[in-house]
């Protein structure tokens, strides 16, 4: 099928989006939902402690972790967002894929096991483990909720393109309701289901992407004989930009802003995934930091074939589609790999054409549902086990003299934590937030009958807190993305990157590996890195200042970076040391030493 016959065949349907597709897309889309629905009625029998809602009951495998770990990550930008990306700019959209997957080094060399270790839910478990409960809760909370709601902006963004187009609508209304639908199953799974729920949901969405890529992917090298020269050749054709489409510069080489948006992208992806809540999350959901290491072996190795997927899938989109085309359905890209499949199914009208497009878009809505479930179930927990918690609770925390003179005569009864029976410490303290220990090991003190009561109704309250936080978080979610439906989801998710980059990931590294850190260090490294990066975003020429932007009426835009993480990620490793060396209290390094035996041996761990 030549070029010009695609591109009409596609005009055609996009004026009548109507087509037969319609009905098959509405029974896979009503087939996959039914079976989420299933699954989440079986776990929510068994959603009676925090433990389980929070962290299934820390009882998956490293194979099922790693499978839910790759479900988590691989979202609709990287589905839908990065090859269109390719398909509109060829090279430049590669460094989405790049950056994606070389971040999850990061992740295993640095932050796997030791976060498993320290932490019980959340990251804030791990930043508050020797310093002050209440200021680095609130603070990693509200970070964690603000990189949360950026991220589903970016999946309600996704939906909004995806299901708008397969159900026959792309005005505003369609895409109003399509948000309005994954926002009210996203919270019907996590209120309902908790970690079981959206782990089994996210397994199963891993294989039918896996397998839809593949088959996309088979689909698209049989076409060009296997030969990849003939893919590019054809991909250069379809694109309108000749050999440019292959060369650095066609998206960031219009400047040296461009460049420097360029470098700006590269940091965020690399360093932003160690930073996302609902990543860290998932490494509670094994039951030892050598699980959690292996889950993210499984992890990359899933990751990593799919990404070389979407750069197969991307420039078969230029070639077979016409970037064009690919524009015309939506000037972001979001709608390449759909149409890339009705026309490897045999075009616009044919059954093979109808039946695979339906397919794929039911997958992509999969990848949608499992993302934000995990997404929101991270965000709810840092708002119950987080702020909530830090509001309830408000213990007479020691002074840091005080605290010194406890750990020293600790010390002395305790001369070898990796050798004591895992038994003989608790969890509790600032990492079950209860005692004034925050979270060191220690011998068990008896638990009384109160003491016991009074912690288990804590827990049910954060459960609670963290059903009605979802509907919340939902609901800003949904608000938010019917602002951003014409940008791109992949862009959207550099984001929030960006953000987790900059907040979260400079106090998680000093936290574990600078023995001089203190509370107010970490407390300045979250704000220090969370507020220039969303006062840059909303200066920046993605809010204002152009016809694609939120709001193009308008133009108050003064930073000139479309991505804030060349700024606001140096700031937040910088305000954290500033922070530390400017505190009128000194680290505690048996504290220190402490905490590093946890992260190390997992005494103690939860």
């Amino acid at each position: 099928m030549g070029m010009t016959t695609v591109h009409q065949s596609m005009v055609g349907y996009l004026a009548d989006p109507a087509g037969e597709h319609q009905g098959l897309a509405i029974v896979l889309f009503t087939a996959f939902v039914s079976v989420t629905l299933a699954i989440t009625a079986w776990a929510g029998r068994r959603r009676s402690s925090s433990v389980e809602f929070f962290a299934g009951g820390r009882l998956f495998t490293p194979m099922q972790n790693g499978f839910a770990l790759a479900g988590d990550y691989m979202s609709a930008a990287s589905f839908l967002g990065i090859s269109g990306l390719i398909a509109l700019f060829g090279y430049d959209g590669l460094l989405y894929s790049v950056g994606f997957f070389v971040a999850w080094l990061v992740v295993l060399m640095l932050v796997a096991e030791l976060v498993r270790n320290c932490g019980r839910y959340t990251l804030a478990d791990v930043l508050s483990a020797r310093m002050r409960q209440r200021p680095v809760r609130i603070a990693a909370g509200t970070a964690s909720v603000t990189v949360s709601i950026l991220y589903l902006v970016a999946q309600m963004v996704g939906a909004g393109s995806l299901v708008g187009l397969l159900l026959g609508g792309e005005g505003t209304a369609a895409r109003t309701w399509t948000v309005i639908g994954v926002g009210a199953l996203m919270v019907f799974y996590v209120s309902f289901g908790g970690m079981r729920a959206t782990t089994w949901i996210q397994i199963v969405k891993t294989v039918l992407l896996t397998g839809g890529a593949i088959t996309l992917t088979v689909m698209v090298l049989i076409r060009f004989h296997g030969n990849l020269d003939n893919l590019l050749s054809s991909a250069v054709s379809g694109s309108g930009q000749g050999n440019a489409f292959l060369a650095p510069g066609l998206k960031y080489g219009g400047g040296w802003t461009s460049r420097l948006d360029f470098i700006s992208l590269g940091l965020a992806l690399v360093l932003g995934t160690a930073g996302l809540p609902h990543i860290l999350s998932r490494f509670y959901t094994v039951p030892t930091a050598r699980s959690a290491r292996r889950s993210v072996v499984w992890a990359i190795a899933l990751i990593g074939l799919f990404y070389l997927m979407t750069i197969v899938l991307g420039f078969g989109a230029a070639a077979v589609v016409g970037s064009d085309t690919v524009r015309t359905s939506n000037a972001a890209g979001n709608t390449a790999v759909p149409l890339l499949a009705e026309i490897l199914g045999g075009g616009a009208g044919t059954t093979g054409g109808t039946v695979l497009f339906a397919v794929v878009g039911a997958v992509a809505f999969a990848t949608i549902l499992a993302v934000v479930a995990g997404i929101t179930l991270a965000s709810s927990a840092s708002v119950a086990h987080d702020l909530y918690a830090s509001w309830r609770r408000k213990p007479a925390e020691p002074s840091a003299k005080a605290e010194r003179r406890r750990v020293g005569r600790q010390m002395t009864r305790e001369t070898a934590y990796d050798d004591a029976p895992r038994g003989e410490f608790t969890h509790h303290g600032s990492l079950g937030f209860g005692d004034s220990t925050y979270g060191i090991p220690r011998h068990e003190e008896p638990a009384t009958v109160e003491s016991s009561a009074a912690e288990g109704h804590m827990e049910e309250d954060e459960v609670k807190v963290a059903r009605f936080a979802a509907v919340g978080i939902g609901a800003v979610a949904i608000a938010l993305s019917l602002f951003a439906q014409d940008q791109n989801i992949a862009f959207l998710v550099g984001l929030a990157f960006a953000v987790a980059a900059s907040a979260n990931l400079p106090a998680l590294l000093y936290s574990l590996f600078w023995h001089r850190f203190t509370t107010r260090g970490a407390v300045w490294s979250i704000y220090g890195g969370l507020v220039p990066a969303m006062l840059l975003v909303v200066l920046s020429p993605v809010v204002s200042g152009r016809p694609d932007a939120l709001f193009p009426g308008v133009d108050f835009h003064l930073f000139p970076l479309e991505n804030p993480g060349l700024v606001s990620i140096p700031l937040g490793f910088l305000a954290g040391w500033l922070g530390t060396v400017l505190s009128p209290e000194g680290a505690d390094e048996g504290m220190f030493a402490e905490t590093e035996v946890r992260s190390l041996t997992g005494a103690g761990a939860a």
